[in-house]
């Protein structure tokens, strides 16, 4: 780094610490990536943020660009974090190039946000479907999708049989055979995931989480909190540390960075 350049990023830097600028969190960053390699696409609407938003640097003085920038890097750090999870290089890269010439294409913000959006729910989609073909069958895997769209409310087998057109009995039977758990299980399985998650990374309280994945009570979450966990919220949240979470694709998005 030649001697202009230090001093202009020290100015840079400066102006910065003037400004109380903050880059986001990265833990929260790091979350955000391993909610869209899991496919829950409620998690990521809780992690995501919009577009090129407070915590943000700037990378191009004009707004537009700026946006598209911002999204070109999104881009490639989330085609990274979705080949690390078990997506194929090829799909990856290719999901990115086609959201990247999208965005090219846009003229507006709104434009760019829509995309923005679009590119987030898409590989969420993407690498939740990529979890369960092959492993079972077309019915299960849309029963998986329901119950992982509507897992911020009261999931129930017989809701969830009427969507797919089967019975309740037969669906009990099929989830059992092919996942190795009950329905009610699995649902609360995927509750308590996501509630370790935004124990680690957001501020909500038990109660709050208790009401966002609308269990019955505050103690009742806990109780099957510690059925699958071994341990209640407040143990839980006190014993990970946060630096230890995730390390293979912390890894990988730091690499990225630098």
């Amino acid at each position: 780094m030649n001697e202009n350049t230090e001093i202009s990023l020290a100015a840079h830097l400066f102006s910065q610490r003037e400004n109380d600028f903050e880059h986001a969190s990265f833990d929260r960053e790091i979350a955000f990536y391993e909610s869209i390699c899991s496919g829950n696409i409620e998690l990521v609407r809780v992690f995501a943020k919009p577009l090129c938003s407070e915590g943000c640097g700037i990378l191009s003085e004009d707004p537009l660009r700026n946006l598209k920038y911002h999204l070109v890097v999104l881009a490639a750090l989330i085609a990274r974090a979705c080949i690390n999870g078990g997506l194929t290089p090829e799909e990856s890269y290719s999901l990115s190039d086609y959201y990247i010439l999208k965005a090219d294409k846009c003229s507006t913000e709104k434009e760019l946000r829509a995309v923005h959006t679009e590119m987030i729910e898409g590989y969420t989609d993407k690498m939740r479907r990529m979890r369960y073909s092959g492993i079972c069958s077309k019915q299960i895997v849309h029963a998986i999708d329901y119950i992982a769209t509507h897992l911020h409310g009261r999931v129930t087998l017989e809701e969830t049989a009427d969507v797919l057109k089967i019975s309740p009995a037969h669906l009990s039977r099929l989830f059992k055979i092919e996942t190795g758990m009950t329905f009610s299980n699995y649902v609360n399985k995927l509750k308590i995931d996501e509630a370790s998650a935004l124990l680690l990374y957001t501020e909500y309280n038990d109660l709050e989480i208790s009401s966002l994945l609308s269990f019955s009570s505050q103690s009742y979450f806990i109780k099957v909190f510690r059925k699958y966990t071994g341990m209640t919220p407040k143990e839980y949240k006190k014993q990970y540390d946060l630096k230890n979470i995730m390390p293979e694709l912390g890894t990988a998005v730091s690499e990225d960075i630098r």
